[in-house]
């Protein structure tokens, strides 16, 4: 049967056809009197019928209903009777040692636990590269083949979106060309890696929470800054990815070839690593100089940060002269949403050359004016150890 209903709402099953070629099944809305228009009344009697949706993953024991729920997760169209053959993986598994490099056999054991063990939560993976024809796109694509509709590959106004339906109940969620150099972006995407749940919204829907088993892929060509990370971050798993080394045009196809008999090399090859911690991997493992590049380069936009704070300062207040305490900056930081400590701030201050003087000082300070959208400007008197900024000096920093 192509319809079925879902809580009180009919849907219709179809396969979408696809830019190569291919199609993906799909269900969409369908009214019920199109139903009977096209079938007469007696057709719905026989439609399944099903309590609501869940989302539960699984690639080797998937089930379409459970419990009376229309599960929402999608069944992959791989035939594992394939058999294999090692000498139909080569091109596939040159490419992933490209990808994953010194760390390829850590490389596998990620793509196997994705595939047997979909809700245990995994670092997040970045690979990153300035240069061009590396294959950071491809891996993209190649990861969309295997897993098909319970991956996407989005942007960063769609991570942004307070709409989140299209991503929020995948296995992966790619972030192609990304860029999320706000404080509140790292924290909310490195919240999401650990999460056990989370809600999902559409537009003219009310929020559903459910469980998150999300996976976060970061592809980048910038190397130090597309997201703020700090030095303790366990989180993250930054792989530099080099040029390839010939340009193959067919490389595409040769890896769709191979598809078959890699998907059935990673759902049935054993994960060689232990799990060490609650995202299967050490901070030990995972390290690599691409991370110390990303966490130097958060050093230098809090740098940056401090540079834009003091600016728009020197503006609100119209003055020239801006005196403050570490405590003070400390403050300034959060009203912008970046966790800073006092030690990063002291380095930077450092590096400015710049000494504290013990002793009285104006300190300039905005409030919001209650029950308005609006700001007051004051200026209060404080004793301690502060630091004097010009603003001449600040211009060409």
């Amino acid at each position: 049967m192509k319809y079925l209903r879902i809580g009180t709402e009919y849907y219709k099953k179809v396969d979408k056809p696809c830019l190569d070629g291919s199609t993906h099944s799909e269900i969409i809305g369908w009214k019920k009197h199109t139903i009977t228009d096209d079938h007469g009344k007696e057709v719905l009697k026989d439609i399944p019928k099903y309590e609501g949706y869940v989302v539960v993953p699984s690639h080797q024991n998937y089930e379409q209903e459970i419990g009376g729920f229309y599960n929402k997760y999608k069944i992959l169209s791989h035939d594992l009777n394939v058999r294999f053959d090692p000498k139909k993986i080569v091109k596939t598994l040159e490419f992933l040692e490209h990808v994953f490099g010194e760390q390829y056999d850590i490389g596998l054991d990620y793509l196997s636990i994705l595939w047997k063990y979909p809700t245990q939560i995994l670092p997040i993976l970045c690979v990153v590269s300035e240069e061009r024809n590396t294959g950071k796109t491809t891996f993209l694509n190649w990861l969309k083949l295997v897993f098909e509709g319970n991956m996407t590959i989005n942007k960063n106004e769609d991570f942004r979106s307070r709409f989140n339906s299209d991503w929020s109940e995948k296995l992966i969620i790619a972030i192609d060309e990304v860029l999320l150099d706000k404080r509140e972006d790292s924290e909310r995407i490195k919240n999401l890696s650990t999460a056990a749940s989370y809600k999902t919204e559409a537009k003219g829907k009310d929020k559903v929470e459910s469980s998150f088993f999300g996976k976060f892929i970061l592809c980048s060509n910038n190397e130090t800054n597309f997201i703020l990370i700090d030095r303790n971050e366990i989180r993250y798993w930054v792989r530099k990815i080099p040029v390839l080394g010939l340009n193959d045009p067919n490389l595409m196809d040769k890896l769709v070839e191979e598809l078959p008999y890699v998907v059935k090399y990673i759902s049935e090859r054993k994960v060689v690593s232990p799990k060490k911690s609650r995202m299967w991997f050490t901070k030990s493992q995972l390290y690599t100089e691409a991370l110390d590049k990303l966490v130097n380069g958060t050093k230098f936009y809090a740098e940056k940060e401090l540079i834009l704070i003091l600016e728009e300062m020197f503006e609100d207040f119209e003055t020239d002269t801006i005196c403050l305490s570490i405590g003070d900056i400390g403050e300034e930081f959060v009203k912008s949403n970046y966790k800073i400590s006092r030690g990063a701030i002291r380095q930077i201050l450092d590096r400015w050359k710049l000494k504290s003087i013990n002793s009285s000082y104006n300190w300039y300070y905005k409030s919001l004016i209650p029950h308005s959208n609006e700001y007051q400007f004051e200026k209060q008197n404080k004793k301690g150890r502060f630091y004097t900024f010009e603003k001449e000096f600040i211009k060409n920093c």
